[in-house]
């Protein structure tokens, strides 16, 4: 290909990205939207040319996005940057797709670490800092809507179940990151795919859903992480909020490893599809009462083979 076309193209995705950022800034509500569709741009010219090129481009999207939608924009193409160049150089090597999965998330995560690290150590901005900040706020509101409504009498262990539950919000900030990287990456990701096929009558896809694995090492991590949360006392302490985040984000990758299995027992008895997106749906609306029951359904699984051992017949 010559270096005029892939300028040309590089330009088009340029100006893609610039309008799909504006929209993301400017058009109320257009940010649910526009999170997913930031990364393709990256992704697309990645997917083309290789992580070299895509470099070029994205220090031009860099310089024209602070130009254009002022220097505030600068975080999210720098986040989605990074990750989309991780997809898009994924797919360009032909890499599996829930490699390019695992991949893409891990390289929002390092876009949002960096996006962090910047903000403190050039503007001097503390995202936790500004966290707390909220949190007090929102404390504080608390309390006055229950002296408007005229529950003053409301109990200070109440009042500590309020405060405690905002604070768990906070120190929940890293798996939640983690979490919301990699819905992006897989939302990103599979759009791409479909993109890509047509335009350039590829065969991208995920495999059928049933068909998804989590490495064996999540389960170990799991566990170890319940152990060591057996033995940290002081629920205030760094290692506990790490152990945390460590739990709720394995604790939901089981989970999805637990719908995985629901769909492929679906499959193998000739159960209507159906019955595992109702429980999918049920587990949504009343997660208190249905994630651990598929999260123990994805433990067993991963722990023991069940697709496996269902696909063999050994297991009636």
């Amino acid at each position: 290909m010559t270096d005029s076309k892939r300028l040309t193209e590089g330009a088009l995705l340029t100006a893609v990205y610039i309008i799909l950022l504006l929209l993301t800034l400017f058009v109320p509500f257009f940010i649910m939207i526009g999170i997913f569709l930031l990364p393709i741009p990256f992704i697309m010219y990645t997917y083309k040319h290789s992580w070299k090129s895509a470099l070029l481009m994205f220090v031009a999207v860099f310089i024209i996005s602070g130009i254009v939608a002022t220097i505030a924009s600068l975080p999210i193409t720098l986040f989605v940057g990074i990750g989309g160049i991780v997809i898009g150089y994924s797919m360009h090597n032909r890499v599996k797709a829930y490699e390019t999965w695992a991949r893409g998330a891990l390289g929002f995560i390092i876009g949002f670490i960096i996006v962090i690290s910047l903000l403190f150590f050039v503007l001097n901005i503390n995202i936790f800092h500004e966290v707390d900040v909220v949190m007090e706020e929102s404390f504080e509101t608390v309390q006055m809507m229950m002296h408007e409504f005229g529950l003053q009498g409301a109990s200070n262990e109440q009042m500590e179940m309020i405060e405690g539950q905002l604070q768990s919000f906070k120190n929940l900030i890293p798996s939640s990151i983690a979490l919301v990287s990699i819905l992006i990456a897989f939302v990103s990701q599979w759009l791409s795919y479909k993109i890509t096929n047509r335009l350039y009558k590829e065969q991208f896809s995920f495999p059928f859903f049933r068909q998804f694995n989590l490495p064996i090492a999540v389960l170990w991590i799991y566990f170890i992480a319940i152990i060591a949360s057996l033995f940290e006392t002081n629920q205030e302490s760094e290692l506990a909020i790490v152990l945390l985040n460590v739990l709720t984000l394995t604790a939901m990758l089981l989970a999805l490893q637990g719908f995985s299995f629901l769909f492929f027992f679906s499959y193998i008895k000739n159960i209507p599809v159906a019955i595992p997106i109702v429980i999918i749906v049920l587990t949504i609306l009343f997660p208190f009462v249905f994630l651990t029951f598929v999260r123990i359904i994805g433990i067993i699984d991963l722990g023991f083979s069940l697709k496996k051992r269902l696909a063999n017949g050994g297991v009636s």
